[in-house]
């Protein structure tokens, strides 16, 4: 079974220690959320995250909207975009080119 998007996105950030992503996505039920990853972690910035790291901040099914690599570390304030507005087409094309 493929690994889901989420992990994918959690493992390039591991490969890419000084980027950040801000991912933009709606849940299967409908839900809007924007989820920031760093260093294999990921946490929504919406909602409540869960604790334990083994359960999904982004879920199988949910539909990504946009992603945004930033560089880290990530200060709100002054957000240093490397990219932005990636489709969820164009990160998978990046995620396959380092063979996640």
């Amino acid at each position: 079974m493929p690994e889901s998007i989420g992990l994918r996105l959690e493992q390039y950030t591991l490969k890419r220690r000084q980027e950040v992503l801000i991912v933009d996505l709606e849940t299967a039920t409908g839900e809007l959320d924007r989820v920031t990853i760093f260093a294999g972690f990921s946490s929504s910035l919406m909602k409540a995250t869960n604790f334990d790291p083994d359960v999904p901040v982004i879920a199988a099914d949910s539909k990504i909207i946009s992603v945004d690599r930033l560089t880290s570390p990530y200060d709100p304030n002054n957000p240093q975009y490397i990219e932005s507005g990636l489709t969820g087409d164009a990160i998978e094309n990046i995620l396959q080119e380092l063979g996640l």
